[in-house]
């Protein structure tokens, strides 16, 4: 099924590239919906889980795995721009009340149930560091572990989760084989907060 078809049946409007003019934000480059599928494969996300999607651009990653597992998703952007995109496919995706959105920073975002993170390298070092920082700390107040899921990560991203020594990289979900060329850095990383 193609990227256009899977966006059809789900009845959303993701296709395209945004670009972001930002030093500090990547532009908007939708998750390919084969990767979205080897997630909601893992077991990485439950039905009973809340996922926030950081950068979610038009929401695809939102749409696909409220649909696909029947989580709840959260989704935020800086850029109003692709916020209202991402309402507009929220009214007619029919996901309802399953799905929320909220434009703001990803640094200001205030975390509550929300107890898996996702990332497509939206965003610098720093911001990504500030947001991991806050993750980390909702672990610890609440008492309870937190998943951080990245795909196609950036050294940077690697480099800076290995260094919070409150998280611990659990797996590697290898996406490499889903395109041509078996890239390496297609795959999603998996790490896990410890218990507050």
């Amino acid at each position: 099924m193609t990227e256009r078809e899977m966006d059809r049946r789900l009845k959303i409007r993701t296709l395209g590239r945004e670009e972001e003019p930002s030093v500090h934000y990547a532009s908007y480059e939708p998750t390919p919906y084969p990767v979205l599928r080897r997630l909601a494969d893992s077991g990485y996300v439950r039905r009973k889980d809340h996922l926030l999607d950081y950068g979610c651009g038009k929401g695809r990653v939102l749409f696909f795995m409220a649909s696909a597992i029947g989580c709840r998703a959260t989704g935020i952007d800086r850029s109003p721009k692709l916020i209202e995109k991402a309402r507009e496919n929220r009214r007619t995706s029919g996901l309802g009340d399953r799905v929320a959105l909220e434009c703001c920073p990803a640094e200001k975002y205030p975390i509550s149930n929300e107890n898996v993170f996702f990332f497509f390298n939206p965003f610098s070092e720093t911001i990504f560091a500030a947001v991991l920082r806050r993750i980390a700390d909702r672990s610890a107040e609440s008492g309870r572990p937190l998943t951080v899921l990245c795909y196609y990560p950036s050294e940077e991203y690697i480099r800076c989760l290995d260094n919070t020594p409150e998280v611990r990289r659990i797996e590697e979900i290898d996406c490499s084989d889903l395109f041509r060329g078996h890239d390496p850095r297609e795959r999603i990383v998996a790490y896990r907060s410890e218990k507050g």
